[in-house]
């Protein structure tokens, strides 16, 4: 089996989740590559010591991100850094050959995010993604097989999103995503939006244009010295497009929140056809529901519970439920399999593109413009 050695930036809770993706890597059956975790960088040590206790793999722990590009025993890095970083560290990685899965939005802005893709272009031989794991839920990965199979008919409508309640709570202390210099201009849009955009993009469903309707909540939030500091970064953000396939024009919602009632961590979709409509939400993430239009008879929707039917066999028994873990575990299967076989498993079985995520921003861009203008905006690939 071959052995892929990687390094950590970011040693926050994705990096930890990585890391014990990689320790029970064993749970996968079929795989002939797997991560090993050699080295790891936070500026802060305090978040080095989870690794130190739970991973004698682990060699070098350092504060300087330089110090892992230039480790030879490192091949492949996962970076978890705020979003003004990206573009600095990202094209550091690329241009030091390390592959790399990067947390989204690759970039601060549209003129980042193009600037790592000009990176890549210049580096070919570096395999890049980035992170998004709901796709590879089990009841989703049964959705995407029906789009790919064209089962579904003539598109009549596509609404997906992201929900949090993480920032309902007024009184929670401001962190760097409701700051612009940190978070970018985009706020939840960027910070979330990829979600949704996944399996859209997978689906060749490129938005035409979007009208955007952006919201600010929570005026201010208490800071570390308890004095009250101004949140300038968007908390909701609500994406209305227009999509074409096949000359068959339909409406596409995408929604990002993190003021979301009644709502926990919710990832949904939702695909209404002319033959069969499909939805899926985490709220119940074990099941799908799909609804077959047969002419003259009634509409009923049919709910289906799934378990452990993955892409990647796991020793689960399948009659078993899924969980948020497992979904990560899929991903980084998905990563390392492309990265060793040069293509994925199948089209939605694979991680999102760099080419995705440059797409991403030109649709993010557009919908602070539509925002700003109260203006339908035509989005530019």
């Amino acid at each position: 089996m071959r052995t892929v050695k990687f390094g950590i930036i970011g040693c926050g809770l994705m990096g930890r989740e990585f890391a014990s993706a990689a320790a029970r890597w064993c749970h996968l059956e079929d795989i002939e590559v797997k991560p090993e975790i050699v080295a790891v960088c936070d500026m802060n040590e305090k978040m080095q010591e989870w690794f130190k206790k739970n991973f004698s793999s682990v060699k070098m722990f350092t504060k300087d991100y330089k110090d892992i590009l230039k480790n030879k025993d490192v091949e492949a890095v996962y970076c978890a850094l705020p979003h003004n970083l990206h573009e600095k560290v990202y094209c550091d990685i690329i241009r030091a050959g390390k592959h790399l899965m990067g947390e989204k939005p690759f970039g601060i802005d549209l003129k980042a995010a193009l600037n790592i893709q000009k990176c890549a272009k210049e580096n070919p031989e570096v395999f890049i993604r980035c992170s998004s794991e709901y796709p590879f839920i089990p009841a989703m990965q049964k959705l995407c097989g029906m789009i790919d199979a064209g089962a579904l008919g003539k598109i009549i409508e596509v609404n997906a999103g992201f929900l949090h309640s993480s920032d309902m709570d007024q009184t929670k202390p401001i962190n760097w995503k409701r700051m612009v210099e940190f978070n970018g201009e985009y706020g939840v849009v960027g910070d979330l939006g990829m979600h949704p955009c996944h399996v859209t993009f997978k689906a060749g469903w490129y938005p035409k244009n979007v009208r955007a309707i952006l919201s600010k909540l929570v005026k201010e939030r208490p800071d570390a010295k308890g004095k009250m500091a101004p949140c300038l970064t968007w908390d909701n953000a609500t994406l209305f497009c227009e999509c074409e396939e096949d000359t068959n024009i339909f409406p596409l919602t995408l929604k990002m929140q993190r003021v979301a009632p009644g709502e926990k961590d919710t990832w949904y979709y939702e695909v209404l056809g002319t033959k069969v409509s499909v939805k899926y939400s985490s709220k119940n993430t074990n099941s799908i529901q799909i609804m077959e239009y047969k002419q003259g008879e009634e509409q009923g929707w049919q709910t289906i519970d799934m378990g452990q039917e993955t892409t990647f066999h796991v020793i689960s028994g399948k009659i078993f439920e899924f969980s948020f873990s497992d979904s990560l575990l899929q991903m980084w299967a998905a990563f390392l399999y492309e990265l060793a076989n040069g293509k994925p498993k199948n089209n939605f079985a694979g991680c999102v593109t760099l080419d995705e995520v440059v797409s991403s921003h030109k649709l993010f861009t557009a919908a602070m413009e539509s925002h700003k203008t109260k203006q339908t905006i035509k989005v530019d690939y």
